[in-house]
Parts: C-alpha cells; sequence; structure tokens
C-alpha cells in the first residue's frame, strides 16, 4: 500500500489560499500555487512548518532555501498558528485547517490584523473568501 503523502504549508497559507486568483510573483509560481492548491482540496493532508513549504518552492523570494522576507512571514505563521490553537509541525487534513482559518481569522474579520500590511492585500480585502460558507 502507497504511503499517503503530506504536504508541507506555511500557515499563513491558508490565508493566501483562501483569495488566490492566480496573481503572485510570476507566472511560473502562480501555476505552481494553482497546482497545490488543486492538490491540497483533493483531500491531502498537511503538516503546518514555519519555513519554506511546498508553495514556496516555486517562488522568487527564496534564495538558497532561505525566503528574502523571513521574519515577516514567520510573524504571519505563529500569527495564524496562535489564532486557530495548533502547533508548528502539526499535521492535519487541510479541509480542517482552512476550516479553522475561515472560522477563526478570516469569517471574524481577523486576517488584517496579521497581514494587512502585505502587498496582495488589495487583494484579499475586495473578495470573498474561496471557504466561507
Amino acid at each position: 500500500m502507497e504511503k499517503e503523502k503530506i504536504y508541507t504549508l506555511r500557515p499563513h497559507h491558508g490565508m493566501c489560499l483562501a483569495y488566490f486568483e492566480g496573481k503572485g510573483y510570476s507566472s511560473s509560481f502562480c501555476v505552481h500555487m494553482g497546482e497545490v492548491l488543486e492538490k491540497l482540496e483533493k483531500g491531502a493532508k498537511v503538516k503546518l512548518i514555519v519555513a519554506g513549504d511546498e508553495i514556496c518552492a516555486a517562488c522568487p523570494n527564496l534564495k538558497q532555501g532561505m525566503c528574502r522576507t523571513a521574519e515577516r512571514t514567520a510573524f504571519y505563521d505563529r500569527s495564524v498558528l496562535d489564532r486557530c490553537g495548533l502547533r508548528e509541525n502539526e499535521i492535519l487534513g487541510f479541509q480542517e485547517f482552512v476550516s479553522k482559518v475561515e472560522r477563526e481569522i478570516l469569517k471574524p474579520g481577523k486576517r488584517k490584523e496579521i497581514c494587512g500590511g502585505c502587498q496582495w492585500d488589495e487583494i484579499c480585502k475586495k473578495k470573498k473568501s474561496r471557504w466561507e460558507k
């Protein structure tokens, strides 16, 4: 029996993916992020990490395994973990994870407190989360 793949995921990407619309750092990054989202939505499990993940693999800000905005993105990640009552290296279903992000951060309007200074804020604040019920 084949072992189920567990995807690494930065916790703040639970917010980014909620509003992703095919815009990003580069066209190859956007294609990659869309592909990762599609895989995750098929019932995947994720391991929450405060480091480069499956999505970061195609990011032009990742140089020699290090993010050029590491301090800021780590703040976003830890804020998501705290608000959702999760821990670094925790493994859970992707749908369970994004449901917590939706319930604890997005629905109550807490996203801006975490990542309101992000360069993509204009996209996020104009859209509804793809997971909003």
